[in-house]
């Protein structure tokens, strides 16, 4: 059975709903911008940076080596991991009171890990969230810790997901009598090629879109997202484990049956006699019937049988090496780009601000890079596709039938749940992997697949954050470990346990909590940092931020007052 999908199974109703919200969020933000509250917001708070001499910026990413900001006393501080108890606000370098949380926070980030990887999401709805109200980072910050912490779960989940096999691990060839059997990696590779890079596209758009929103926005967009993304799962979980209770009912029945009886009180003529007036088994019809049978089976050649049976060698590889090396090859180009254009306030390496009109290039070139890559691997699907098609390949239930349609539908949408991916700020597993749950791909592989493409995005951006100082480096190597044991520990005795029992609906449902949790989360962080800002509701921001010219000129005049002073002294 193949999976087929139109896109135009979206429903138009659903879709002017979306409109309509959008819409409604968009007209708030423009009456309070215009109301004068983003200037209000903006105005009201002010942090005391230790450098040059002491000064105040709006902003403690702005305070070079203090970038982690104390809202009680407001004042920037220096953050390390596990360093003595120290709460005396005057002295910001050894300035430490999270001890109990970066405690807990071991234990949360080590189940989250385990649990998310298992269910092929990165958890940076989850992560994103608890920095902020568990480990009281800053949202960039926590931002930053949240993509290492995302590495590191991903890298455990593919260190096992490469050596996994496919669910289906009895596909035969219907045209070899010697019993062999093939099966394929979980992770589908081709999938991956196609679909990673779009996604990656539609993460540019939407981390743009997210620099024109103000934060509270962002969280409210983002519960509302995620909340339709955990309905649409659980419904989905539901429906599974209604097709596994059903699959285990007729399994108890068959061997109900099948369980040994009295013989009945018939004789083996009257049974032989019974048999061919119902099926007509004499000689002449016997005949009949297998030429019949003949005429409803197709004839392959001996070409088309070799094919097939080098199709099924091929798809059997544990580690395909061509497809290995061109996902590294789209790696090394993320990660180069990322680099020299920067993103998420972090600088180029290159020296290129979004002022420079080298900025814009280098989002074009990002652009050309995702998408020609998955132009070049999605058209070789079809072609593929045919081929299996043409030697008569023993496809699964679970096989995505790869035709032009079908590479537009899964384009676009693979790109729009990019966008949103972008937009929230996560990995992208928690929109693509229902996305996949709902087009019949099996969970297993759908997770496999999704934790694949995750470690693109999130080691990229990893790095960056923690290279820029925006994410304390100790903090980083420290949840990146406790991510990938987690990983490793939490994936495996999962899926020992879906492998066990079949019941694939188990994936499906901790997915769905998890969304639903990240949800929860957003609502919570949106309402409490209004609260926090006296429900100060500001606009959108420019695209381009300029350098922070009144924050470097009023430093530079207290390092030079300091001087003078000390001259004078």
């Amino acid at each position: 059975m193949y999976v087929k999908m139109s896109g135009r199974s979206l429903s138009k109703s659903r879709l002017g709903w979306w409109v309509v919200v959008l819409l409604f969020l968009v007209l708030v933000v423009e009456l309070t911008s215009a109301a004068g509250y983003g200037a209000q917001c903006a105005a009201n708070y002010e942090y005391y940076c230790p450098n040059c001499g002491g000064i105040n910026v709006t902003n403690c990413l702005l305070c070079d080596g203090y970038s982690n900001t104390e809202e009680t006393d407001a004042f920037c501080f220096n953050r390390r991991l596990f360093a003595p108890y120290n709460d005396d606000p005057k002295d910001p370098e050894n300035y430490y009171v999270y001890l109990w949380r970066d405690i807990v926070a071991t234990f949360v980030w080590f189940f989250a890990a385990g649990v998310a990887t298992a269910c092929g999401v990165g958890g940076g709805g989850i992560y994103v969230p608890l920095g902020i109200l568990l480990l009281a980072f800053a949202p960039k910050p926590a931002a930053g810790l949240s993509q290492a912490s995302i590495f590191g779960a991903s890298l455990g989940g593919l260190a096992l997901n490469i050596r996994d096999q496919n669910p289906h691990t009895d596909i035969k060839d219907p045209d070899d009598d010697s019993g062999k059997t093939y099966t394929r990696p979980v992770i589908d590779y081709d999938m991956a090629l196609f679909l990673a890079p779009m996604e990656m596209a539609g993460a540019v758009l939407g981390v743009i879109i997210l620099s024109l929103l103000p934060n509270w926005l962002y969280l409210f967009l983002a519960a509302i997202i995620l909340a339709f993304t955990a309905y649409k799962t659980y419904k989905k979980w539901w429906s599974t484990r209604q097709k596994e209770m059903a699959k285990a009912a007729a399994n108890d029945s068959t061997a109900a049956l099948s369980m040994p009886t009295e013989p009945d009180p018939v004789t083996s003529e009257d049974s032989d006699k019974g048999n061919n007036e119902k099926y007509g088994s004499t000689d002449e019809q016997g005949k009949d019937k297998v030429e019949e049978g003949k005429a409803e089976t197709k004839v392959y050649s001996a070409e088309q049988l070799q094919a097939r049976k080098d199709l099924l060698e091929k798809d059997a590889r544990q580690y395909p090496h061509e497809k290995l090396i061109a996902l590294v090859i789209l790696w090394i180009g993320l990660i180069i780009l990322t680099f020299m254009k920067g993103g998420k306030g972090v600088e180029s390496i290159v020296g290129i601000t979004c002022e420079s009109p080298w900025y814009g290039v280098l989002i074009a070139i990002q652009f050309v890079w995702t998408l020609g890559f998955a132009v070049v691997h999605g058209l070789k699907l079809p072609k593929i596709q045919k081929k299996k098609d043409d030697c008569g390949y023993p496809f699964t239930e679970d096989d995505v039938f790869w035709d032009n349609s079908k590479l537009r539908f899964y384009a676009f949408f693979t790109f729009v749940a990019g966008i949103v991916a972008g937009l929230i700020g996560i990995g992208g597993g928690m929109v693509l992997g229902p996305l996949m749950l709902v087009m019949g791909i099996h969970p297993r592989v759908s997770t496999a697949t999704t934790g694949t493409m995750i470690v693109l995005t999130s080691s990229s951006v990893a790095v960056l954050f923690v290279t820029s100082g925006l994410v304390p480096w100790q903090y980083a190597v420290y949840f990146f470990c406790i991510c990938l044991l987690g990983a490793l520990i939490g994936k495996t005795k999962i899926d020992g346990y879906v492998k066990k029992t079949g019941k694939a609906s188990v994936l499906i449902f901790l997915l769905a909590t998890i969304i639903a949790l990240a949800t929860l989360g957003f609502v919570v962080l949106a309402l409490t940092r209004l609260a926090a800002l006296d429900w100060c509701f500001d606009g959108f921001k420019p695209f381009c931020v300029k350098s922070s010219e009144e924050e470097n000129a009023a430093c530079a005049v207290a390092d030079a007052a300091a001087r003078l002073l000390s001259f004078l002294a």
